[in-house]
């Protein structure tokens, strides 16, 4: 399978978009097609290789037939570059470029002609309405304004693909002028033009939005060479273990490690906090964030494409094609409703006045009613929504996916937590040595020969309470065994580092104790040698998340491989029923659990966890939810993606979704209710052209704005 991207150019018409998509899905070998018309981006996906060039002029000819003037260009380095087609130049490319030539130049020019077109119609309101003046001022208006809805509509009636928004704007606005009512002609393009302009704004200041976040991308590294000098390189040159210098002032290019240093860090493009965090010798550091006050020596642990910052662009620019259903069904009812409407409105115009009589009045109503029929205010305006909501919740380090799940939690009835890095921060630290058989230097030092290659966080926490000498080369076999520890050959030596069902599996005897905390118990050649003693800490907005939750009748999990002494002891004290805690969870034993819990759920549950054994649960749930801290694969493998770890992120993304529902409601009962009883009044005789207008483009506009209002308030 082969994945190709193109930039789309001139096209802001979602159901124009739909209809593209839709025809390159005809073609051969192509398994999906996607036009998001915010990130300005075409995804194919083919299933054997295709010729670039070939196929880009095949989706050129589809796009110009549905929407002229709409064309795509290659992606090269992700950088669009219009494609060169001298050698396979012909008529209809010739016939295209002047097309792109026409449409370009009003859309160049579109504030400045809707100016002109408003002081010409303005002044043709200055002289009688049937005199010759008022009439050439008025026709001159209408060609200003509206020159190119014509043209379009033209050509697409000669490619047989005319019924659209164009056509209906062109077809009421001719009758308008058959019937004598020049002025409300030229009112209908004014406003359907404003209207489009509006439109037009609004989906330019999403982008800009959208790129306001992928402008945290770094711009070059300082990089130490062998000899202590500092070079500036590109960020993606950097190798895993090299040493970069950032000074006060710069990004971090890459995620690292500080060697030599502090200061203090602006996350705030990240993770949406205002506050900068206080950082030293021994942190982890990620790309993106600028460094407050003064020099840090950082030492590269991700490569740039790997790197918290590209996931974070990656994520952002993808989000748009993955398409809610709400707005993939109504870009579908739009490619429907046209026609449905232009069908009735010729009932009106020619079949009503058959037994009615008056054949005039009949067609001024079905005018009306075509006017008021466009569904601009529902197809720009549900994607809008979503849009907005995205990247309102990007500002805040929450990364979303797609719209779709966005939707999705709107409908969930449980939230499931992993405890380790998920609820607690998932940093332990030892508490106690206690050595039964050698002293606790000797315990910590076998301990961390165990733990060598450990990469689980209370390996880490070993490893790091003190420095003791291991000889790497005398370590002859190592095994991380699931839920259980690890088993290590050292020498001739033995090593067993875990909980109660490891050692009985090797016939160690221990006995366990009420400690609220994590027990280790040590073993070597068949011998306990002692316990260690280490313990996590609760996240500061853990409880508050949870309370926030039950507050909104949405049922809490815990998840965890931990003893049900600690399971239950912090579940508990966060609020978490008794009942819902599940403890010395292996991975598979979690993926079980959460198949039950789902089963109780119908309508749907989210899953949080930041683990490598989290991913099989992430992927299971309806709603998959990862740390961004966490491992690579848990990110991957979620829909969401809280950047700054902090489980009360939930509260926020849950208003968004929410907010987003209310405001996708309001504008389809608006929309839909306004033009439904206009479009009844008009067919009665108690509409005019004027109220018309705002039924289309005042409805679009009012949508529109409601739409962007999530960008200023959650609540």
């Amino acid at each position: 399978m082969k994945k190709l991207e193109y930039k789309v150019n001139n096209l802001q018409c979602a159901v124009c978009a739909s209809k593209i998509q839709d025809e390159i899905l005809t073609l051969d070998n192509i398994l999906e097609s996607t036009i998001d018309i915010y990130s300005q981006r075409l995804v194919i996906e083919a299933q054997n290789d295709l010729d670039t060039i070939t196929f880009l002029t095949t989706i050129n000819k589809i796009a110009e037939k549905i929407e002229p003037g709409a064309f795509f260009e290659i992606f090269i380095n992700k950088s669009p570059t219009r494609e060169n087609h001298d050698h396979i130049h012909t008529d209809e490319d010739s016939h295209s470029s002047h097309l792109h030539d026409n449409i370009g130049f009003y859309k160049k020019y579109e504030k400045q002609l809707i100016i002109i077109g408003i002081i010409i119609f303005i002044s043709s309101l200055f002289f009688s309405k049937n005199s010759l003046i008022s009439k050439i001022l008025s026709l001159i208006a209408y060609i200003v304004l509206g020159g190119d809805v014509v043209y379009k509509s033209i050509i697409n009636i000669k490619r047989k693909n005319f019924l659209d928004e164009n056509f209906l704007m062109t077809i009421a606005t001719f009758g308008a002028f058959y019937l004598g009512e020049i002025t409300e002609a030229v009112g209908v393009m004014l406003f359907y033009k404003i209207g489009e302009y509006f439109q037009d704004l609004a989906v330019d200041k999403s982008r800009k939005s959208i790129k306001a976040l992928v402008d945290v991308k770094p711009q070059y590294a300082n990089i130490i060479d062998e000899f202590g000098n500092v070079a500036q390189v590109s960020p993606e040159t950097l190798k895993i273990g090299d040493l970069i210098v950032v000074r006060a002032g710069e990004k971090i290019p890459t995620d690292g490690i500080i060697k030599k240093g502090e200061s203090t860090l602006d996350t705030s493009a990240l993770t949406g906090e205002s506050l900068p965090s206080d950082v030293f010798q021994g942190s982890e550091v990620l790309s993106g964030s600028i460094n407050g006050s003064k020099l840090l020596e950082i030492e590269v642990t991700k490569l740039f494409e790997d790197s918290t910052v590209s996931k974070i662009i990656q994520l952002v620019e993808n989000s748009s094609l993955r398409k809610p259903k709400s707005e993939k069904f109504f870009t579908k009812f739009a490619r429907y409703y046209t026609p449905i409407v232009v069908f009735a409105a010729l009932i009106v115009a020619f079949i009503v006045p058959t037994f009615a009589g008056n054949y005039r009045l009949w067609i001024g109503r079905a005018l009306i009613f075509l006017v008021i029929s466009c569904p601009c205010a529902l197809v720009i305006s549900i994607p809008l929504t979503f849009f907005s909501s995205i990247g309102k919740a990007s500002r805040s380090g929450i990364l979303i996916k797609g719209g779709n799940y966005l939707e999705k939690l709107t409908e969930i009835e449980g939230v499931v937590f992993d405890k380790t890095g998920t609820l607690t921060k998932g940093k332990f630290r030892i508490d106690n040595l206690e050595g039964i058989n050698c002293t606790p230097e000797e315990l910590l030092n076998v301990s961390q020969i165990g733990e060598f290659y450990s990469t689980h966080p209370i390996g880490k926490a070993i490893m790091n309470h003190a420095k003791n000498s291991v000889n790497e080369d005398l370590i002859n076999n190592y095994e991380e065994i699931p839920g259980h520890g690890t088993f290590v050959e050292y020498g001739k030596d033995t090593i067993l580092i875990g909980n109660k069902k490891l050692m009985d599996k090797y016939n160690i005897i221990v006995e366990e104790n009420d400690y609220v905390g994590t027990v280790l118990f040590v073993g070597k050649n068949n011998q306990l040698l002692g316990n260690i003693y280490i313990s996590d800490q609760v996240k500061e907005d853990s409880e508050k998340t949870i309370q926030y939750l039950k507050n909104k009748k949405i049922d809490t999990f815990m998840l965890t491989g931990d003893s049900q002494n600690i399971a239950e002891h912090i579940g508990v004290s966060l609020g978490i029923e008794k009942n819902d805690i599940f403890y010395q969870l292996l991975p598979q034993d979690k993926v079980t659990i959460l198949e039950d819990i789902k089963g109780a759920h119908k309508k749907g549950i989210a899953f949080i966890g930041d683990g490598i054994n989290d991913a099989p649960s992430l992927a299971l749930a309806d709603v998959s939810i990862g740390m961004g801290n966490g491992s690579d694969l848990a990110i991957e493998t979620a829909n969401i993606v809280l950047i700054d770890d902090k489980p009360s992120k939930i509260i926020e993304l849950l208003d968004i979704a929410q907010f987003n529902k209310k405001v996708l409601f309001q504008n389809i009962i608006f929309a839909l209710g306004v033009k439904l009883l206009i479009m009844i009044l008009g067919v009665l005789g108690y509409a005019n052209m004027w109220l018309a207008i705002f039924a289309d483009v005042g409805v679009s506009l009012l949508a529109i704005l409601n739409a962007m209002r999530i960008n200023f308030k959650v609540k």
